[in-house]
């Protein structure tokens, strides 16, 4: 029994976590300055319509594209006007909320700084270059690359590439131009799975990640939460019976097994006698 409700609450969890809408946004950074233009889409080959696009601000206040930000246009989404209250995580969700996409992490920076990285996780193996570039310059600028906090290397025309990627390559990046200013961090993440549309989105990063039930659509939230109480009574339950059998079994005395044959005598009959023997 409880594997069966453990392999439905399994089966469940997947079907509520299966992404067939994809985000992309343009430009495909996940820095912006402060005014610039912004557009998100949902794409699905199979459902191109009836797809709004919701983001999770950094105050946990949820809202979908139209109710108070951005203008909406079918499936895509688009903020001419970027402020820093537009920082955030950006998804895809069904007009019923049943189904959601991957989700994207936009940063709109007031500063004079910003670290153009990808809103993909990059594939182990390949390359990958992030661009530091400032509001108020025309050229490529000298500029500090650091990871974690710790000083990468200073790079002389702003850019700097990582070749070949590995897990360790992940973290948190920034960069610093003398004069100018630093910019915000992003998270770079890497995986083993190829993505297969440009733009398309990640998981949240590590460093930020939005509450996992919090982020289902409600139904699923509904459902999961039912098989887990089942579950958890279930097993509640099972140990339960074991620790009474545990006690049944100490209740036999020694004198009541004979050699070559055993002896069963229920608590239940004992404590009857017990009463006969009372009155």
């Amino acid at each position: 029994m409880e594997e069966d409700l453990l392999l439905l609450f399994l089966i469940s969890l997947l079907s509520c976590t299966t992404n067939q809408v994809r985000l992309t946004v343009s430009p495909s950074s996940s820095q912006i300055f402060k005014g610039d233009s912004v557009s998100l889409s949902c794409e699905d080959e199979d459902r191109p319509d009836g797809w709004t696009v919701r983001r999770n601000k950094t105050k946990g206040e949820v809202s979908q594209c139209g109710g108070g930000w951005g203008r909406s246009n079918g499936s895509s989404c688009t903020i001419k006007f970027a402020i820093p209250v537009d920082s955030g995580s950006y998804w895809c969700e069904s007009s019923d909320g049943s189904t959601i996409s991957s989700m994207i992490n936009l940063t709109v920076s007031g500063g004079s700084v910003i670290l153009q990285s990808p809103v993909l996780p990059v594939m182990e193996g390949d390359d990958v270059t992030l661009t530091c570039r400032t509001k108020t310059a025309t050229s490529n600028l000298p500029a500090d690359f650091y990871k974690d906090g710790s000083f990468i290397r200073t790079e002389p025309a702003g850019h700097m590439t990582i070749h070949h990627v590995s897990r360790s390559d992940e973290g948190q990046y920034k960069c610093n131009m003398s004069g100018h200013g630093e910019s915000p961090s992003s998270w770079i993440s890497v995986t083993g799975t190829t993505s297969t549309t440009p733009g398309s989105t990640t998981s949240t990063p590590p460093s930020d990640p939005p509450v996992f039930l919090f982020m289902l659509p409600p139904v699923c939230v509904v459902v999961l939460l039912v098989l887990l109480v089942l579950l958890v009574r279930r097993c509640v339950h099972r140990k339960h019976e074991d620790t009474y059998s545990v006690v049944v079994y100490s209740s036999v005395r020694s004198e009541d097994i004979s050699s070559g044959q055993s002896a069963y005598r229920p608590i239940r009959k004992r404590r009857n006698q017990k009463s006969s023997t009372a009155q």
